[in-house]
């Protein structure tokens, strides 16, 4: 793959990822914070459920650029995909990942946590493995 196709990906799944998690943090705006906890646990389970499909497009990304193979039966990928491709490559983001993964889709999405401080540690994970993939933009003045 050139260094040119492999920009574009990059653009395309960060710029779809950052999508997702703009829309997630719209979704929490909705869940009104009283403290340190949310309100309506329903834009908590909408926002964390958002996020995290961000997480996975950008690991979708990610191992694309990596080349990594897709899954190919199916049926949609486990999280087992994500985590035992993950740990061959980088193990400081498969720590990101399953942080997210507990946060974000189990106590979020599916409990509906309702911690402000919990939901932004999910967020802030999420972040880091989206910015894995973030594109080098090019600076007109450093060019040759």
């Amino acid at each position: 793959m050139s260094g040119q196709e492999q920009e574009f990906l990059r653009e395309k799944y960060y710029n779809e990822a950052v999508r997702y998690m703009e829309n997630a943090k719209g979704c929490l705006k909705n869940a009104k914070k009283s403290g340190n906890l949310y309100e309506d646990t329903k834009y908590v389970r909408m926002a964390c459920g958002t996020a995290y499909c961000g997480v996975l497009i950008a690991l979708d990304g990610f191992f694309t650029l990596r080349g990594v193979h897709k899954q190919k039966s199916k049926n949609r990928k486990s999280i087992e995909y994500y985590q035992n491709n993950m740990a061959k490559i980088d193990k400081k983001m498969l720590g990101s990942l399953n942080i997210s993964y507990k946060i974000l889709h189990l106590s979020g999405y599916y409990d509906g946590i309702e911690s402000v401080d919990v939901v932004k540690i999910g967020f802030d994970e999420a972040y880091k493995i989206i910015n894995k993939i973030k594109p080098e933009l090019e600076n007109e003045y450093t060019k040759s």
